[in-house]
């Protein structure tokens, strides 16, 4: 299992912006450069991130992207479903009634298990963690 190009980004882009001040607004150019993320592609992540509520934006000359929430109420399971949807293993684990090996799969409980595993991992994996032991990254100054 790899999770998409599209979700990365979204990751990187919560993960920069947690770097900040609480309420620092940045501009979507300036998160493109820092994580090198092509700037069309960002526009839609900083979307589907602002429908999440994870994200606020706004245009204008004081306008730019900031958290919704603090850094420590974002997991990483929030991101990555914003992006990439309700994650599973195997189509199983999300409908169960689309296999047919249903009822009787041998494996499918070790699929729900892997998968709960991964889900709780995730949701227990919030930003604020991630810079708890890192070394100190230098930030541009937003304008």
């Amino acid at each position: 299992m790899q999770i998409t190009h599209q979700a990365d980004y979204a990751v990187r882009t919560i993960l920069y912006l947690s770097r900040l001040d609480p309420n620092q607004r940045v501009s979507t150019s300036e998160i493109a450069q820092f994580n090198h993320i092509p700037p069309s592609f960002l526009t839609k992540i900083i979307s589907q991130l602002a429908i999440a509520g994870l994200i606020h934006t706004s245009r204008g000359a004081r306008g730019g992207v900031w958290l919704a929430r603090q850094p420590g109420d974002i997991s990483l399971l929030d991101v990555l479903t914003a992006i990439d949807g309700n994650l599973a293993l195997n189509h199983c684990v999300s409908d169960p009634g689309d296999c047919s090996f249903s009822p009787n799969c041998l494996i499918h409980k070790f699929w729900q298990d892997t998968c709960n595993e991964m889900v709780g991992k995730l949701k227990k994996s919030t930003f604020d963690q991630f810079h708890k032991d890192s070394k100190k990254v230098e930030m541009p100054v937003a304008a």
